[in-house]
């Protein structure tokens, strides 16, 4: 797995039928930053921090996201408009146990539309056919059964339960485990439903 660091160094452009993934720029951040600012976003992520965020800062985060070679950040663009609609990212890259963790977060206004799920076909193909990697993980909070829905639409099964595993405004919030392992992958290529395999 080693020799995958200079694939995780290139980062691709992905084409899909709604959304097309791209390396993350600076310039993105003028349209990234309603995810950092709004309070859902955040309570959904469980993002506790700063509720105003210096564009400044947030413009340089993204501009360095090219030179990451330990993970992968791709802005999500709405091909019929071009506009970037939100953000993907395979991070917490473990190459000895040839795994890594995966999120993603769109714009306030966006979801409904297809975009998350195709985008997230996008980047679990490029994992694991690219990649090489056996393993992609997440974590989705028990307030957001809607992701969680979407997750298993797009293969990933529940491992278990991280028992309040967050502290939102005085509420304790349990976590949900989720991978896609690479056979899983490779026999339903994110349709676990049209391939015959229950999808959780």
């Amino acid at each position: 797995m080693a020799d995958h660091l200079t694939d995780f160094r290139t980062k691709p452009t992905l084409h899909g039928e709604l959304v097309l993934l791209r390396p993350v720029t600076g310039e993105d951040a003028d349209a990234l930053l309603p995810i950092l600012s709004d309070p859902e976003c955040a309570r959904l992520t469980g993002s506790h921090g700063e509720s105003a965020f210096d564009e400044e800062r947030v413009r340089v985060w993204y501009e360095t996201r090219r030179d990451q070679d330990g993970r992968l950040d791709l802005a999500v663009v709405e091909k019929a408009t071009g506009r970037v609609v939100g953000e993907v990212v395979l991070n917490g890259w473990d190459a000895g146990n040839e795994s890594c963790n995966f999120r993603i977060c769109l714009v306030p206004g966006t979801f409904g539309r297809g975009y998350g799920t195709e985008a997230t076909r996008l980047i679990l193909g490029h994992g694991f056919e690219a990649l090489g990697l056996h393993r992609i993980s997440l974590e989705v909070y028990a307030f957001n059964p809607r992701a969680r829905r979407a997750y298993e639409k797009a293969g990933f099964v529940a491992e278990g339960v991280l028992r309040d595993a967050l502290l939102w405004e005085g509420e304790r919030v349990d976590a949900t485990v989720m991978s896609v392992l690479a056979p899983e992958w490779f026999r339903h290529r994110g349709r676990p439903d049209a391939s015959g395999h229950a999808s959780g």
